[in-house]
């Protein structure tokens, strides 16, 4: 049976010869639609009549999003370039498109790579409403803890609702580690109320995840423009602001961001994401299959994570949302094993001995037992909020500055210095 295929090359002086020479038996290729725009192709798509998509570079309004709304569809893509155009190769690639050729490949060399490209198009399980089936492939995960070959690792910072401390435990992962000689990313992927921008005290206005996301959506992100969208905090901590408004979060296309955080694996051996709460699919939207998903960005940076962090208070209210919270996790994304940690730890909330009647609830409520237990220190985070600082700045002792350091450490990979070279290397550094 012949391969059905969409083509949507308009524009390209050579693509009336080209779809008349695939169309040959010998071939085993069959133009069953020729598209003249982006619009036209995702219909096409989503007709379930083709299996395969023959796209050009110069394909206006084409970009990663488009592609992962294909690849939803089940149709795979093959990109066509002119001649020697590096930068095209480099773009199509980085939308996606796995396959590229040269426009003036031999025909029967095209019909092969359409071939190759629909057998290696797993079977998402997903139908294409499916809000998580717009998401990027997940990247291969890395055994090593330390950055091997040239790529960082990303650890998502994620909780359930009610505020139990998600930015303040990203911001001083993310701060421990840099201070560790890690080269850091904060990324601030929250659609509901990012603050990392106020907590540090940055200028909110400047354009950084969107800035990156818009960039990566046409194929133009590379280490250079992330670099220069990101602030540089500290030596060795960058940070890539959030939302100013949680009404721009349809900037935050899903496939927009995973682009962003494989870039990111390339800048900094380590990615502290910090994410919204929310992983719920909106049922309005799941049978809309071209708008955009609220909670894509979020699921997205999960799903693409080395670690999750579970971000839980230590309050009962807390620990039921986090229960609630890991059943709806388990339920969009059953591959990832988040692990737990315990944050604003103290005496009150819980009768007895805090640490072991909080681990005892959650390994009875979640089968798991958390990883980290951080204490409350609200005078040291106070301080830090009121001065736009981070804790080993207003509070170089703090008990959960040195909680935050040891995760820190243990997520990166190194070793924490000892307490006492620690506070003398902070006051040289201060």
């Amino acid at each position: 049976m012949a391969l059905q295929v969409f083509t949507a090359v308009t524009g390209a002086g050579w693509e009336s010869e080209l779809v008349g020479a695939l169309d040959r038996d010998a071939h085993g290729v069959t133009v069953v639609r020729r598209c003249v725009d982006v619009a036209e192709l995702l219909a096409a798509a989503a007709t379930g009549t083709g299996q395969a998509a023959l796209l050009s570079a110069e394909l206006r309004r084409l970009d990663g999003e488009a592609v992962s709304r294909l690849h939803a569809a089940g149709v795979a893509v093959v990109g066509l370039v002119e001649p020697g155009d590096e930068l095209a190769v480099q773009r199509l690639r980085q939308l996606g498109v796995a396959q590229v050729l040269p426009a003036d490949a031999d025909p029967e060399v095209i019909a092969a790579a359409l071939r190759e490209a629909v057998a290696g198009v797993p079977d998402a399980g997903r139908d294409v409403a499916d809000p998580r089936a717009a998401l990027p492939a997940p990247a291969e995960p890395e055994p090593a803890l330390a950055r091997p070959g040239g790529r960082g690792r990303v650890v998502a910072v994620w909780g359930p609702t009610g505020a139990p401390g998600r930015t303040t435990v990203a911001v001083g992962l993310a701060d421990e580690a840099a201070r560790l000689d890690v080269a850091t990313l904060l990324v601030d992927a929250d659609v509901y109320g990012g603050v990392v921008a106020q907590v540090l005290g940055l200028l909110d206005e400047s354009p950084g995840l969107a800035g990156a996301a818009r960039l990566a959506g046409t194929g133009m992100l590379d280490a250079a423009a992330l670099t220069r969208l990101a602030w540089a905090v500290r030596p060795g901590l960058r940070v890539l602001t959030g939302l100013a408004r949680a009404d721009r979060w349809p900037e935050l296309r899903p496939s927009a961001v995973g682009t962003v955080l494989e870039e990111a694996r390339r800048l900094a051996d380590l990615t502290v994401v910090d994410c919204a709460f929310n992983v719920e699919d909106d049922e309005e939207l799941s049978f809309d299959t071209a708008a955009p998903r609220r909670n894509g960005a979020t699921l997205a940076a999960l799903e693409q994570a080395d670690t999750v962090l579970c971000v839980t208070g230590a309050d009962p209210v807390a620990l039921q949302r986090c229960v609630r919270a890991l059943d709806q996790l388990r339920e969009a994304l059953p591959d990832v094993e988040p692990v737990l940690v315990v944050n604003q730890l103290r005496r009150g909330p819980v009768p007895g001995d805090p640490r072991e009647e909080v681990a005892a609830a959650l390994d009875r409520f979640t089968g798991r037992r958390p990883r980290s237990f951080l204490p409350a220190d609200r005078r040291a985070t106070d301080a830090a909020l009121a001065t736009g600082r981070t804790l080993a700045e207003v509070a170089p002792g703090s008990p959960l500055r040195a909680e935050l350091r040891a995760l820190a450490a243990d997520l990166a990979g190194v070793r924490a210095p000892a307490a006492g070279r620690r506070r003398l290397r902070d006051r040289r550094a201060g």
